[in-house]
This record gives C-alpha cells, sequence and structure tokens, in this order.
C-alpha cells in the first residue's frame, strides 16, 4: 500500500512540475524589460521606462494592467487587460506582443496609436 501511495504522489508531483513548465512556455514573454533602449546588465539605466510581465500582471509607468485573457495569433499575443493608471483610473483594452529574434519584444495597444520596443533585462 505504500508503495501505491509512493507512486501517486510522484505522479502527481511530475504533473504538477509539467504543467508549470507548460504554463511558462505558453506565455514566454514573462520578464522585466526596458522600453525602447537595450537594457543595461549592471542596473544604470534609471531614467529608461521599465515593464515586468508576468502571467497575471504588467507593471509599467502607464498603470499596473491585470491580464484578463490572452492568445496566440501567429507570432503575437494578445493580450486583454484591465488597467489602473496612477492617477486611479481603470481602462479596459487589448496589447499586441510580438518577439523578435533578437529577444526584443514589439509592443502596440490595440488601435496601433501607441507602439514600443521591449527589450529584456538580464533576470
Amino acid at each position: 500500500m505504500m508503495k501505491l501511495a509512493g507512486r501517486l504522489l510522484s505522479i502527481v508531483v511530475l504533473a504538477m512540475l509539467a504543467s508549470q513548465v507548460q504554463a511558462e512556455d505558453d506565455f514566454p514573454i514573462v520578464g522585466t524589460y526596458t522600453e525602447n533602449q537595450a537594457c543595461k546588465p549592471d542596473g544604470s539605466d534609471p531614467g529608461v521606462s521599465r515593464v515586468k510581465i508576468t502571467r497575471r500582471d504588467i507593471d509599467s509607468v502607464f498603470g499596473l494592467c491585470t491580464i484578463l485573457s490572452r492568445k496566440r495569433q501567429g507570432a503575437t499575443y494578445v493580450v486583454h487587460v484591465e488597467c489602473k493608471t496612477p492617477n486611479g483610473s481603470q481602462m479596459l483594452g487589448d496589447v499586441n506582443f510580438t518577439p523578435r529574434d533578437d529577444k526584443a519584444v514589439d509592443f502596440s495597444d490595440q488601435d496601433q496609436t501607441y507602439k514600443a520596443v521591449l527589450y529584456k533585462c538580464p533576470d
């Protein structure tokens, strides 16, 4: 009976680990970025806007955005967000992230009125 319980526990742990890896792989743009300027590895770029992307949130100078949904369309990730701006107002919208071969990410809002290049910072 103990051997069976041990095997079941091992299977559950492996399944959890596999789902975490898959979850990270399905949104590979998670990380910290600088906007429109390459990130300096030593962090000596204080005047540059930083953007932190997690699986749940996007934090930038525009405010904190909660990711409500995301889908992949070709190479682009279309992300539906609810944002709270620094002045307290809320808005809903879609933003697009397109990873590039050079590890940067092209960013644009749903109406293409704002575009930026996000450069990944070392972890």
